[in-house]
């Protein structure tokens, strides 16, 4: 199970932290990531952290710079730190955990939570 934290509304330039709190999977042993979703558009991967000794993360070139996921294993928390936002950032925000990486293509993320919204005016 999925459950993310953390959505709400803020204004251009602002900064909000996402969480999400994993549970009845070994979460050291997936890749988790993030995605989003705004209305009347595709769902765009956001960002990954694998679960590799080296610690991947990936980027979508349109968070490059001004986010920031991190993971913490003794956790079993995700999180997704984002600055400088603006208002196309506004979607609904999942956090995704599989065995792969799927930020190139979020519709294959195995589990994912239910979403929390993020609106930037």
């Amino acid at each position: 199970q999925l459950v993310e934290f953390g959505g709400g509304s803020v204004q251009a330039g602002g900064s909000l932290t996402l969480s999400c709190a994993a549970s009845g999977f070994t979460f050291s042993d997936y890749c988790v990531g993030w995605f989003r979703q705004a209305p009347g558009k595709e769902r765009e991967g956001v960002a990954s952290f694998d679960y590799d000794s080296d610690g991947t993360t990936t980027y979508a070139d349109s968070v490059k710079g001004r986010f920031t996921i991190s993971r913490d294993n003794n956790k079993n928390t995700l999180y997704l730190q984002m600055n400088s936002l603006k208002p196309e950032d506004t979607a609904m925000y999942y956090c995704a955990a599989d065995r792969q990486c799927w930020i190139a293509l979020p519709m294959n993320w195995d589990h994912r939570g239910q979403g929390t919204q993020v609106t930037v005016s």
